[in-house]
């Protein structure tokens, strides 16, 4: 008796979940290059390190991801506040032992990275490890995930 039932409803679920894919799938398009990939990135160092709000609203995609190593996560809107409230603050963004991968409208940028950064008002400088995901969209290039480890320091 409650076997269609689940039946019936796994059926909802799987075809809801398809339905989703195919959106997100269509939320990119084109081939994002590794030029492209890299000319964001660098845009988005700039922009949060003068504090350039109006490109960051414009690079970062609305379904951002943002995981700091701290394992805060952020969305776009509370990503860009930490910054427009005071309460962090990005000086200096260097990259290094970068690799790109690309796959038709995804870019990822994986590599090593020193932050010179002020958090409630604690200056602090990280060495990290990440991968930062860009997606091809019809307004350009969008920063749609961030996630990061920190370096242990050396011993």
């Amino acid at each position: 008796m409650f076997k269609p039932l689940v039946v019936g409803l796994l059926g909802y679920v799987v075809a809801g979940a398809i339905a989703g894919a195919s959106v997100m799938a269509q939320d990119c398009s084109g081939t994002i290059t590794t030029e492209e990939v890299l000319a964001a990135e660098d845009a988005r160092y700039a922009a949060q390190t003068t504090n350039d709000f109006a490109t960051m609203a414009k690079l970062y995609g609305d379904d951002l991801v943002y995981i700091h190593s701290s394992a805060i996560v952020d969305d776009k809107a509370s990503f860009i506040d930490s910054m427009r409230s005071g309460n962090v603050k990005y000086r200096v963004m260097r990259r290094s032992d970068v690799k790109v991968r690309t796959y038709g409208c995804l870019g990822i940028i994986t590599g090593n990275a020193d932050f010179d950064v002020t958090v409630k008002g604690q200056d602090l400088s990280v060495q990290l490890r990440f991968s930062s995901i860009w997606a091809k969209r019809a307004a350009g290039a969008q920063f749609v995930s961030w996630e990061a480890t920190r370096v242990p320091p050396k011993q």
